[in-house]
């Protein structure tokens, strides 16, 4: 696999940091992302695709892609307007999309928007809360996370974020009265830093989770796009967004390997099974 050759490309409010690994003019491109995860977790994914130009970004106050002005909380609309600047900057054409958990929400308000950019988009995971049947119960999850990380800092915070992801099944309407997780439990801090500028916490995870697709531009581009669920955790609220998603388009959700991180390495210590993610990926975009 080529080593990557970095670019910045501005955009109202950030300048984005994004990798090229290949040949724009040669070989198809395909884009992989999440959010708000950066291009950091996937090297390993990409290097089980050589035959392709593999490009991978850091969303906007993350990592490398650094904010400016109102630094404030982001909606999937606003990442849809920085992925719309990356590919028209690439000027490869329509792209092939890998797009997870975060950035499979983000992917899918692109799709509605600007569908003509994409050849075939794969949403893995998106955690679409206000489309789950038990939407109302999950919301107030993310709030009550939310609200813990501005009163308590990230260590509160990030635990009850760990919880809440890995719950099974559907969300009671008593499940925010449960017993705060301790953060030493996860390798956390248990004293507030006082910063509230967490990426995931403070900048995307509710306007993430509350995101309302626009179906009926989606149900315009469905042959373009695909679902995916992990096999270990397409009973968790990312898998469960996934599968409620692909309802409402009547399409039916394809099964990865592993779990909501099965397409990584050892990038954070926590590896999935990136060869079969990978070889279940190359079927899919191959339909």
């Amino acid at each position: 696999m080529p080593d990557p050759v970095t670019h910045t490309i501005g955009v109202p409010g950030a300048t984005m940091t994004y990798d090229v690994r290949g040949d724009l003019a040669d070989r198809p491109v395909l884009l992989m992302f999440g959010s708000p995860m950066g291009a950091s977790g996937f090297p390993t994914l990409a290097s089980h695709f050589p035959d392709r130009t593999v490009v991978t970004y850091d969303p906007r106050g993350v990592e490398r892609s650094i904010r400016s002005g109102d630094l404030g909380e982001l909606t999937p609309d606003d990442h849809a307007g920085d992925l719309v600047a990356l590919i028209e900057a690439l000027d490869a054409g329509p792209v092939d999309l890998f797009a997870t958990s975060g950035g499979a929400v983000n992917a899918l308000a692109l799709a509605a928007k600007r569908p003509d950019l994409i050849n075939i988009l794969v949403a893995h995971e998106p955690p679409l809360a206000a489309v789950v049947p038990d939407s109302e119960a999950a919301l107030a999850a993310v709030a009550d996370t939310y609200d813990t990380y501005q009163r308590d800092g990230m260590g509160a915070g990030m635990a009850k974020f760990i919880a809440m992801v890995g719950y099974e099944g559907e969300f009671t309407a008593d499940y925010t009265q449960q017993p705060a997780p301790d953060p030493a439990m996860f390798g956390l801090p248990t004293e507030d830093d006082g910063s509230r500028d967490d990426a995931l916490l403070g900048q995307n995870m509710r306007g993430c989770t509350s995101y309302q697709p626009d179906f009926d531009a989606l149900g315009k581009a469905k042959d373009r796009i695909v679902f995916g669920v992990g096999e270990e955790s397409g009973n968790q609220m990312a898998g469960r967004g996934g599968k409620a998603a692909a309802a409402r388009l009547d399409l039916e959700p394809v099964v990865f390997p592993s779990g909501h991180g099965g397409f990584l390495g050892n990038e954070y210590g926590q590896p999935g099974k990136p060869e079969e993610f990978a070889a279940k990926l190359r079927e899919v975009l191959a339909r």
